[in-house]
Formats: structure tokens, C-alpha cells, sequence
């Protein structure tokens, strides 16, 4: 394994030029129609932060809790300049107190610890330093620089990690459109054919984001996992995000006769947030190759035919949906106009026919991107289709029961 001295200086040499690099959150140009809309929205929801610190979620997937306030804290008693002095995120420059900077500092310190360890436990070590530089480059706009490195950092450690970890680990390399893309296929061994879920997040974190969900769900159960970045971001950056959401997902699914590990007959999805929307969009492609389908939080109608939701949405996922489109200034108005075409329904999915394949679409009580009504539209319009609402007091537990709940359905569906 190499020195942690390498890795430090890998960091240096990504970071060097990128110094004084434009902060996340001034990204994102806006129309001048645009501007007072948005200061009036920013003063009325009163946010400390610009980005939406997901201190839960980050937790249950590895971010050791007091590590993470420490970073918080460091972040927020900053005495640098910020781009807004209303939000605490907003370092400028990379340096003490920058997101990315003391994110990465982190991931370098489990870097450091994974050095001096062997075998799983510096493996286990490098899958929280790869999540720590995802988060750095969190919520991973397109031109922002800082946020690259930090991904180009993130990748490599889980690839460090994959060779150590006693499961195994593969990349492997699929095309769409003559170009090549990567995934991360995950075994507990290469015995035999293995059932395989394929895994994909939202549109503000990476596939190496899911490890957790592989080593402590799937991999008990003997099911491989496939990951695969949603278009517009990670290994998957050089597309756009068009409303054929799920286009590399039926690639994929397409090209998995040629892998010997995973039992192609046995295929089963699960989406987070937008990868929701793009799997429930496959299930009705791919009738014959899907045997099951999971959906967790994902805005499949409701908030895209709404102009006035979308507006209540906080800036940062405004940059988001502006950067996946590869938008150069935004008009929030016509945004709203173009994102009606993400609604499933409107596309025709959700509205006459059904899928063969049986969906469970979760969503936590009130939220307000996954409302029950559209977990309702994705299990009225699939065979043996369920909608469940998740009562909980936190996300994390939230997450716990989504997540028992959707492998015991997977398991149930997945060999029929």
C-alpha cells in the first residue's frame, strides 16, 4: 500500500493551482430577474449553511459523528472571508475553514490511520477516507474545481480499498453511446453467479458513497451490488442529465451477459432521491430483465409539475438541477418549465399501463421532494407494487427501516 506521505502530496499537487478557486456556492450564475428572488428566499428561510450538511445520513454511512462536528465547527468559526457571510460554508480559498479543505483533511487523517494497518481494518479505513472526500466535493457541481480533486482523491481511495477489503471489488467499464463509463461491481465471492442489485443515489453524492449498503445489507444476504453514478456526475460527468433518466441503467443492464459473476436473470434495482426516479423509469423498460425494484425518497411526479415547489427549494438544489442540465445562467422560471418533462407521468409511465415488475417505493413521513402521492403512482402502476411511509423521529432510523425493509423485499422478489 503506498506511503501516506504519496497520498499527501497527491492532495497538494490536485489542490496547488486551485488556491483562490471560485467557492461552491457564487457557481451557479443566475438571470439579474433571478437575483431578488432569490436574496428575498435566502433572508425568509434564514439557513446557516449554503450546502444541506446531512449530518445523519453521512453518519450511518460511515462519518465517525465526533469527527464530523469537529469538521463542522472548524468550518464554522472560520475568522476567512466567505462568499456570504450568511452562510457558514462559504470559506473562500483553500484553505483552513474551506469546505473541501477540511473535509479532505479528514479523509487524509483515515488515510494516514489505513497506513499503518493491514488487510480489512485498512481497508475499512480507506472506504471512510474515500467517503470523506466525496463529502469535500459535496454537492459536486460541474466547474467546480475543488470539488473535482476532491473526487479524483474519493475514487482513488476506494480503489485502494477494494484491493484490501475481504470482499471483492471490481471496476469494470461499460459504453454508452461509443464512450465508456465505470461501475463498481461488489461479491462476497466469485463462486458462482451471484443475484445483483444495482445501486444508484441522487444527483448531489458518488457511487463510492455505498459501501455501507453492500458490507452490512447486500453481502449478508449473499447479493451482489453493482453501483453506477447517475448521468452528469462522477464517472458519469460527460453526459448531461436529459429526462431519459435511467439511459445508462439500460445499458448496463444490457451489458451484463458479459459478466460471469452476476446471475443476469436475477436483477434487482435500488434507487436513492433522483436514482429513485431513473429506476422506477426502468422498470418499465426493462419489464424482462428486472425481477424487483426499490425506490427510496425519489421525486418521481409531483415536485417537477410544481413551479411553486421547486421554488421552495433551497439554492443549493436550484445549482444542482442548473448544473446537471449544464445550464450557464439560469432563469428559475423556464428551470421549472424544462424539469416537467422528469415527471414520470408526464412521460406516460405512471399514468395507463403497468410494469410487470413489483416496485416499493419509500418515502419518510412529510418529505416534501418524495410525497406519498407519487409512492402511490409507482406501486398502483406495478404488479404487486407497494407504497410504504416511513414514521420516524430521525433520518437515520428512517434510513435503518427503509433499508431492512427494502432487502427483505428484494430478497423475497429477486428468484422467484
Amino acid at each position: 500500500m503506498s506511503e501516506d506521505g504519496t497520498n499527501i502530496n497527491l492532495s497538494e499537487t490536485l489542490f496547488v493551482k486551485h488556491k483562490q478557486a471560485k467557492e461552491t456556492s457564487a457557481l451557479t450564475q443566475y438571470m439579474p430577474s433571478n437575483i431578488e428572488f432569490l436574496q428575498k428566499k435566502k433572508q425568509s428561510e434564514g439557513f446557516s449553511w449554503y450546502r444541506n450538511v446531512r449530518r445523519l445520513q453521512w453518519v450511518w454511512q460511515g462519518v465517525n459523528p465526533i469527527e464530523q462536528e469537529e469538521v463542522l465547527s472548524r468550518i464554522a468559526s472560520s475568522t476567512h472571508s466567505r462568499t456570504d457571510d450568511d452562510w457558514l460554508d462559504t470559506v473562500m480559498g483553500y484553505h483552513n475553514g474551506n469546505w473541501t479543505f477540511e473535509w479532505t483533511r479528514l479523509g487524509m487523517k483515515h488515510q494516514k490511520t489505513a497506513s499503518v494497518l493491514e488487510g480489512d481494518a485498512a481497508a475499512e479505513e480507506l472506504f471512510k477516507a474515500s467517503l470523506c472526500f466525496s463529502i469535500a466535493g459535496y454537492p459536486h457541481l460541474k466547474n467546480d474545481n475543488l470539488a473535482l480533486q476532491a473526487q479524483v482523491l474519493a475514487n482513488k481511495a476506494y480503489s485502494e480499498a477494494a484491493k484490501l477489503t475481504n470482499y471483492i471489488v471490481k471496476q469494470l467499464d461499460f459504453t454508452y453511446q461509443n464512450r465508456k463509463f465505470s461501475g463498481y461491481l461488489h461479491l462476497t465471492n466469485t463462486d458462482k453467479p451471484h443475484p445483483v442489485v444495482i445501486v444508484s443515489a441522487g444527483l448531489d453524492s458518488l457511487q463510492t458513497d455505498m459501501w455501507r449498503l453492500f458490507r452490512d445489507y447486500l453481502a449478508k444476504h449473499d447479493i451482489a451490488m453493482l453501483t453506477i453514478d447517475m448521468p452528469s456526475i462522477g464517472q458519469s460527468s460527460q453526459w448531461p442529465l436529459t429526462e431519459d433518466t435511467s439511459c445508462l441503467h439500460q445499458a448496463v443492464i444490457n451489458q451484463l451477459t458479459d459478466i460471469p459473476w452476476v446471475d443476469h436473470f436475477c436483477i434487482g434495482l435500488i434507487g436513492f432521491r433522483f436514482g429513485g426516479n431513473a429506476m422506477v423509469r426502468l422498470s418499465f423498460l426493462e419489464q424482462e430483465k428486472v425481477k424487483a425494484c426499490v425506490a427510496i425518497g425519489a421525486p418521481l411526479h409531483d415536485v417537477w409539475t410544481s413551479p411553486t415547489k421547486l421554488k421552495q427549494m433551497p439554492k443549493m438544489y436550484l445549482d444542482i438541477l442548473a448544473s446537471r442540465l449544464g445550464k450557464e445562467a439560469v432563469d428559475i422560471d423556464s428551470l421549472s418549465g424544462q424539469l416537467k418533462a422528469w415527471s414520470l407521468k408526464t412521460q406516460g409511465f405512471l399514468s395507463s399501463r403497468r410494469t410487470k415488475v413489483p416496485i416499493l417505493a419509500l418515502g419518510l413521513e412529510g418529505d416534501p421532494v418524495s410525497p406519498h402521492s407519487d409512492n402511490q403512482l409507482a406501486a398502483i402502476f406495478s404488479q404487486g407494487g407497494k407504497a410504504k411511509q416511513i414514521k420516524s423521529k430521525t433520518i437515520s432510523q428512517g434510513y435503518e427501516q427503509s433499508l431492512d425493509l427494502a432487502i427483505k423485499w428484494l430478497q423475497e422478489e429477486l428468484c422467484r
